[in-house]
């Protein structure tokens, strides 16, 4: 069976064509990007979230709060990959620096990618 690619996955894509182009800037913005959604989906598949999130516009509060709910079931490194998501989009960072940045980013899209698809396989049994 083939894996989906996730919202995150084509942000992760973009993000690094513009980066490997030199475009910090617009390559720091998508990043942020695929860390939001991964979070959006992760958040999605966690049934004592869903409904909370479900019923509410997405906003930064509510991607905080799923956040922190999230570090509790999959440990506190969600904070650190989410904190770095968020210096992506608030500090002037150099290209090593995003680089460094992108790996925590990386690591929260492989886990959204992950429990995403084994969903998919669990439903299509």
């Amino acid at each position: 069976m083939q894996l989906l690619k996730s919202s995150a996955d084509v942000y992760l894509e973009e993000a690094d064509e513009l980066l490997s182009k030199g475009d910090i800037i617009q390559a720091s913005e998508k990043y942020y990007k695929a860390a939001e959604e991964a979070i959006k989906i992760l958040a999605s598949l966690e049934d004592d979230m869903l409904s909370e999130v479900m019923s509410k516009n997405w906003n930064i509060e509510i991607i905080n709060k799923a956040v922190f709910k999230l570090s509790l079931v999959f440990g506190k490194w969600i904070i650190e990959s989410w904190g770095s998501a968020i210096a992506l989009i608030t500090v002037n960072l150099t290209i090593s620096q995003i680089k460094k940045y992108r790996e925590n980013i990386v690591k929260l899209i492989q886990l959204a990618d992950e429990r995403l698809n084994r969903k998919i396989i669990e439903r299509g049994r």
